[in-house]
């Protein structure tokens, strides 16, 4: 055990010699000294040698007397011991009695930082022994309430940590030691120390809330000076706040003893904080009171003084002072912790009976000055606690007397909040991962704690175990030796590491591998934990094939597989733990010859989730359609940092556009250009926590689910409830237009023509309606110029939409057919149009060289009557048969005729119920036919309409059957032909009718369509049939065929789907138009006659067609009525 102590006593002997060499000067911070561990007192037994030692902070570096050294006690050496520290910025002392008693022996007792060494003859010599102590737990400033209790516990590492051999904690207040008592507990061992207040002994209390808002706090330290028979003095002391407005003055209160009755002593308020109290009477007894008054109001009253009794009295013991003292010097601020910062300023010149300091701290930058200690400080240092770490504050002091405060102090410099830096702890676990005969790679731990700086360097000493000698690292072959280790910051040299085990320089030719190394734990749960590890540096006679993972409870030595096949990555996910137990890992590689060496086992883990954790969320970017993972630590300190891996290993490589966007707590790493590629296991870890972490595996499925819905996203497609289809207006004018499911009012559009995009005028003038979704566009003239594609692109944000309008061949004829007889219509009913305005007398003149003849007409009362009948007969006899036309809104019922004016009797009858105008039934025309829209029918809509055209000798009638029973139909909205780029998103849409409701179906190549994900059918309120493709591919195009029947018949119509590639040029597929097929009915129908009021009207000519003829495209344009030439 001897020859232990004293290796063990040489090793730390070279150590210290080893630090001077290796110091890392401290940048120059100005710090007055001061005692970290202070003298202590001590009894000891005489013929004693005894040394005491204190602990000293400061810079520069103070310098520590002694006023008394001795090496061996006698009975007269009791007595007070003073230690002083000085440097340039102040000086401290520090105070401890020691006693010594006669005896000629007497047991050992050991000390924190405290050596002791006997040089009687009865004991042999003993060696000094260092206890090294790292906090790694302490406490801050504690707030509470008078009776609370508070407990105040400090963790800390022993370094020897031996049994016989603890620190003894010492507690102190305002450096005052304190004791056990009922108001004071202490508790001390394994590391811990905790010291619980009971109840009256507080460090900080709060005035409770003023009666008004920002009045003053009450005024302190209420004292009675100069009692005589019929006046007293009072004196107090202000606030102890400062941050409500100046104090005007005070107003002092008494009460008599025995009564509850506050009268006010003085009228205005005083100036100082004394007062002479007058008119009292001799023998009886008062209590006293101060209330402070600043603009908004009197604030709360002081405590009330003791009990004072007006008598004769000749001890005075008030003074008067001269003034306040004066401000206070010089402030400086120096880090403490990273939440306080330690104040120094330099006293008054005029201190003027100085009672303290108030200390006063501001955001740099703002004017919040607040006070930071509640009563008056007597020393030139304080600390300031519960600030912000990294914010940035100034500080500044004012000094108190019993008269009041002085002027504040010039402000400190700018200082951030942080942790005074420290040095690094000692790096642990040193082992050998590979020897090459000449050379040693060596791998340790790094320190557990750096001090607040990085650690920057590392220093290795090796011991010769056989000459038990620490030299410079330099090997020499098979010679055993000894490694120690020591971390580096700015400050300096850290402790050095435990010596390793010995190792002996000579080549590896193993066949297995050598160890694996920094084996670390990560994603701690409640059942589960990450184990991360590195590769071997030697892999051995041939390549590693893979891992094996162990484990082992903490303090066992028994250790189990985890995996009992190997894996070949250098990361396992370890499940089926118990939660809050700690275990250990280590690791073995293998390859084609074996298992090689364990790894040095991990640090211990314990399998418990920290509070709050949580997961990555993994997702599509609602605005940008980015792929992202995104996770929110639980835990986040000022150095933290997220470390995002792929396969546990760093992300480092950025160019294929994967970004990371941090902002406080929240980090998300975006894939920019998703692919197969970014497969895989995502982990990220939170540096500076207790293991803040998780991970995510992204598979090929999901992968797939989110590209498609990034796409949509990204491009984003209008909903058409309607594609491009046409309407012929008035004078000939051609309508265009279609209806969006919903666009809003900062929609864009474009028209074209035959792909020359065409201008917004009176020629082609163009509109939307927001509420409706319905854009068009009116082109003045149609003409034989005007065959071609019309196409519509429209964009909503970030929406788009297109749709054509193929107008070629007879598709085209048709139309302007059509759109040149509305143009003649027009022409010829707008010249014979006749009304009430055209009511008045008419005359005519005729003159030649043989002189003139005057003739005239009155068209008015019956002579307009008259006029108005023949037109009625005129228009009735060639009224064609009622036919019905598809609108936005609704259907509309038309009845084409010569001549119409509104001054005509016309009558628009449902089973022979009279119809009123209203916004649901709207009655109206244009002079070449009378028109009744139904605006969004209803089944009460159905039945048999009628309309009437009265003359003076008949009535006209025509009438509609609308009561169902008709077959299903396709109305309109799908075109011949769509060509479309691949992985966009094709919607088909019409409108279909029938009674009653149709069923739709759809086909692809003469092959039903299977609903799928990617497949959707739909029918909309009965008329809106839709087939919605999900990212094209090039094995969508075809033929699909959308049929509509019920039991009365149908039909179906044929549509071409193109698709191509992107990049690849648009092709150019030649529309051709084919005619519905007409489906049979399922049962027989009865035909319902109708019989009409009036002879059936000559069947109105129409543009010649023959069988083979096809109709204009589906959808673009309404059915063109029969009409007469």
């Amino acid at each position: 055990m001897i020859q232990q102590h004293n290796e063990l006593f040489v090793f730390f002997h070279q150590v210290e010699k080893k630090m001077p060499e290796k110091y890392i000067r401290e940048e120059s911070m100005i710090r007055g000294p001061k005692f970290v561990v202070r003298l202590r007192s001590h009894t000891v037994y005489e013929n004693s040698a005894i040394k005491i030692f204190c602990t000293v902070e400061g810079y520069p570096t103070p310098q520590v007397i002694c006023y008394v050294c001795f090496c061996r006690c006698a009975t007269d050496d009791t007595a007070m011991y003073t230690a002083v520290a000085s440097n340039t910025h102040g000086q401290v002392s520090s105070q401890a009695s020691i006693i010594v008693k006669s005896k000629t022996f007497s047991p050992v007792f050991w000390n924190l930082n405290l050596f002791w060494c006997f040089s009687d003859a009865i004991l042999p010599e003993i060696k000094y022994t260092k206890i090294n102590i790292t906090y790694t737990e302490t406490f801050d400033v504690t707030f509470g309430k008078e009776g609370d209790k508070v407990t105040l516990t400090c963790k800390m590492i022993i370094n020897p940590n031996l049994a016989n051999l603890q620190p003894e904690a010492l507690w102190y207040r305002d450096e005052y030691l304190l004791k056990e008592s009922k108001w004071v507990k202490m508790e001390s061992g394994g590391g811990v120390a905790k010291l619980m207040v009971v109840e009256n002994l507080m460090w900080f209390f709060k005035d409770g809330p003023p009666p008004v808002p920002q009045t003053p706090g009450a005024p302190m330290d209420i004292k009675i000076h100069d009692a005589n028979r019929d006046y007293v003095i009072v004196s107090w002391k202000p606030p102890n706040t400062t941050t409500e407005g100046p104090i005007i003055g005070y107003f002092v209160d008494r009460c008599e003893v025995g009564t509850e009755n506050w009268v006010q002593c003085n009228d205005s308020p005083a100036k100082i904080c004394k007062y002479p109290v007058q008119g009292l009477f001799e023998g009886h007894s008062y209590y006293f009171r101060v209330r402070a008054v600043n603009s908004r109001g009197t604030g709360r009253p002081s405590r009330m003084s003791e009990p004072i009794i007006s008598e004769v009295c000749s001890d005075f013991d008030f003074c008067v002072h001269s003034g306040v003292p004066s401000a206070p010097g010089q402030v400086v601020a120096t880090r403490e912790t990273d939440t306080s910062v330690l104040i120094q300023w330099a006293p008054p010149k005029d201190p003027n009976n100085l009672i303290g300091y108030y200390i006063d701290s501001c955001v740099k930058g703002s004017k919040d000055w607040t006070s930071a200690n509640h009563k008056p400080h007597k020393q030139t240092r304080f600390v300031v606690h519960g600030l912000t770490t990294g914010e940035t504050y100034v500080f500044r002091v004012q000094a108190i007397n019993e008269l009041g405060l002085s002027d504040e102090s010039q402000e400190s410099a700018p200082l951030s909040v942080r942790a005074a830096l420290k040095l690094p702890s000692s790096p642990y676990d040193v082992s050998l991962l590979y020897c090459d005969g000449e050379s040693m790679v060596i791998n340790w731990k790094q320190p557990i704690h750096s001090g607040g700086a990085e650690v920057t360097d590392y220093y290795i000493d090796k011991c010769n175990v056989a000459k038990k000698t620490w030299k410079e690292v330099a090997m020499y072959c098979s010679i055993l030796c000894m490694l120690l280790v020591y971390g580096a910051n700015l400050i300096g040299l850290g402790d050095a590491s435990t010596p390793s085990a010995p190792f002996k320089c000579e080549a590896w030719t193993m066949p297995e591998p050598g160890p694996a190394y920094d084996v670390t734990f990560t994603e701690v749960r409640d059942d589960s934990v990450v184990v991360e590890w590195k590769a071997p540096v030697y892999s051995g006679a041939s390549a590693i094939t893979g891992y094996f993972v162990e484990k082992s409870k903490k303090g066992s030595n028994a250790w189990s597989k985890v995996n009992e096949s190997s894996v070949n990555h250098c990361y396992l996910k370890v499940k089926g733990l118990e939660t809050g137990e700690s275990y250990l890992f280590r690791v073995q590689a293998e390859n084609a010859q074996g298992i090689g060496v364990a790894s040095t086992p991990s640090d211990p883990a314990c399998i418990k989730a920290l509070p709050g954790a949580q997961e990555i969320k993994c997702g599509v970017d609602e605005e940008s359609g980015d792929i992202y993972l995104s996770f929110e630590s639980c835990q986040m300190t000022e150095k933290s940092k997220y470390v995002w891996k792929k396969s546990y290993q760093e992300i480092t490589d950025f160019s294929k556009g994967i970004v990371v966007k941090t902002s406080g707590s929240h980090s998300t790493l975006l894939f920019k250009n998703p692919d197969k590629e970014d497969l895989g296991t995502y982990s990220v870890s939170v540096t500076h926590t207790d293991g803040a972490s998780a991970s995510y595996k992204i598979s090929a499925e999901e992968l797939e689910k989110m590209l498609a819905l990034s796409y949509d996203i990204r491009n984003p497609i209008i909903p058409l409830k309607t594609e491009l289809a046409y309407k012929i207006l008035e004078r000939g004018r051609m309508r265009f237009w279609l209806q969006a499911e919903g666009i809003s009012s900062a929609v864009t559009y474009k028209f074209f023509a035959n792909n020359k995009e065409l201008v917004n005028c009176e020629q082609t003038k163009m509109s939307h309606d927001a509420a409706t979704g319905i854009i068009e566009m009116v082109m003045d003239h149609f003409t034989d110029d005007s065959e071609g594609t019309f196409t519509v692109q429209i964009q909503d944000g970030r929406a788009k939409a297109q749709s054509s309008l193929v107008l070629i061949g007879d598709a085209f004829k048709a139309a302007l057919a059509e759109a040149e007889y509305q143009r003649r219509e027009y022409i010829r009913v707008k010249e014979g149009t006749f009304s009430k305005k055209d009511v008045g007398l008419y005359k005519a003149t005729i003159t030649d060289d043989r002189g003139q003849d005057v003739s005239q007409i009155d068209i008015s009362g019956k002579a307009f009557d008259d006029i108005i009948n023949e037109l009625s007969r005129i228009a009735g006899s060639s009224a064609a048969e009622l036919s019905i036309q598809c609108t936005a809104e609704g259907i509309m019922l038309q009845c084409h005729m010569k001549y119409y004016t509104e001054e005509m009797k016309i009558h628009w009858k449902q089973k022979d119920s009279k119809i009123s105008a209203s916004e649901r039934m709207r009655i109206g025309g244009n002079p070449a036919m009378a028109t009744l829209e139904i605006v969004e029918p209803t089944d009460k809509d159905k039945g048999m309409y009628t309309f009437e055209i009265v003359d003076p000798e008949k009535t006209h009638s025509r009438i509609l059957d609308l009561s169902g029973e008709h077959r299903g139909k396709v109305i309109g909205g799908l075109p011949d032909v769509v060509t479309i780029m691949e992985k966009k998103t094709l919607s088909l849409t019409c409108t279909v009718c029938g009674d009653p409701k149709p069923l739709v179906s759809w086909s692809k190549n003469e092959q039903e369509l299977e609903l799928s994900d990617q497949y959707v059918i739909a029918l909309d309120s009965g008329k809106f049939a839709s087939l919605t493709i999900k990212g094209v591919s090039l094995e969508d195009s075809g033929k699909y065929t959308m049929t509509v029947l019920n039991k009365y018949g149908g039909e179906s119509v044929d549509i071409i789907v193109s698709v191509y590639k992107h990049g690849d040029k648009i092709p150019d597929v030649k529309p051709t138009p084919l005619p519905k097929r007409i489906m049979p009915p399922t049962v027989p129908i009865e035909i319902p006659t109708v019989k009409s009021a009036a002879p059936a009207a000559a069947k109105s000519p129409a543009p010649p067609q023959n069988a083979k003829s096809s109709a204009p495209p589906r959808g673009m344009k309404s059915p063109t009525p029969t009409r007469k030439k």
